[in-house]
């Protein structure tokens, strides 16, 4: 065990990688799995730890040293991918962001025709917390489908579906309101973050989804942040990000 310095505590090295932006804890054991990772010139190991400040990290040979966390909320416009870089040339959603918050990673993802919050950050633990199923957050979307839900349709949702992947449940289905011709407008909070997952969930009780808007978060809200826009997260939302992290 390393002794403590006034550079900083011992932290495992994963954490010390999450920390970094490098990678989630768990990505960050593959790095040492992959012999990707050296501390002070030597081979890193799993499970061993290191005093920021003091040691010398790196991951294929490029220094890695601890950053300010930062956390940045998007509003995600239609028609944008979630990547930072896209093979097929079409529009990202980092499109929005400045060139110095290019090393934020997203937390999670929102399809290309899909909109509204996003979360980028280089807060690799507690972004594998969010993201975890174990721990639960909660996701609130807003879902312009075709037809009216009845009552039968939204039990089925709350109750559980079964899609290609597995069971899909949502915490809470509610009809809000007719928006349109045959266009009815629900409330859908989930749990999980499967791939179109709410889109897969409608379409099986005959109600295609027209739009979709997610507008929570775990406890940060989309709130007035215009499409295309970005903000950082204030001290109480960060707070309560902790928290909810603290809770779970």
């Amino acid at each position: 065990m390393k002794k403590k310095s006034s550079s900083g505590e011992p932290i495992r090295l994963q954490s010390y990688l999450a920390k970094a932006g490098e990678s989630s804890r768990r990505g960050g054991e593959d790095l040492i799995r992959e012999g990707r990772v050296t501390v002070n010139g030597r081979a890193a190991e799993l499970g061993e730890s290191v005093t920021p400040g003091l040691d010398q990290v790196k991951v294929d040979g490029r220094r890695v040293d601890l950053n300010q966390i930062e956390w940045v909320a998007l509003h995600k416009p239609r028609g944008y991918v979630t990547t930072r870089d896209d093979p097929r040339g079409r529009r990202t959603v980092y499109h929005f962001l400045p060139p110095e918050l290019h090393h934020l990673f997203h937390v999670g993802r929102l399809d290309r025709e899909s909109e509204g919050l996003l979360l980028l950050t280089n807060d690799g633990d507690t972004a594998n917390r969010l993201l975890h199923p174990r721990y639960g957050t909660t996701k609130e979307y807003l879902v312009e489908v075709n037809g009216k839900p009845d009552a039968r349709a939204l039990e089925r949702l709350e109750a559980g579906i079964r899609l290609e992947d597995g069971f899909a449940r949502a915490v809470s289905a509610k009809l809000l309101e007719q928006v349109g011709d045959d266009l009815f407008l629900v409330e859908l909070v989930l749990r999980e973050g499967r791939k179109r997952e709410v889109r897969r969930m409608m379409e099986k009780v005959g109600h295609p989804v027209e739009r979709l808007v997610r507008r929570r978060f775990g406890p940060i809200e989309l709130g007035d942040l215009g499409p295309g826009r970005w903000r950082r997260l204030s001290t109480l939302e960060l707070k309560n990000l902790r928290d909810t992290e603290t809770s779970s």
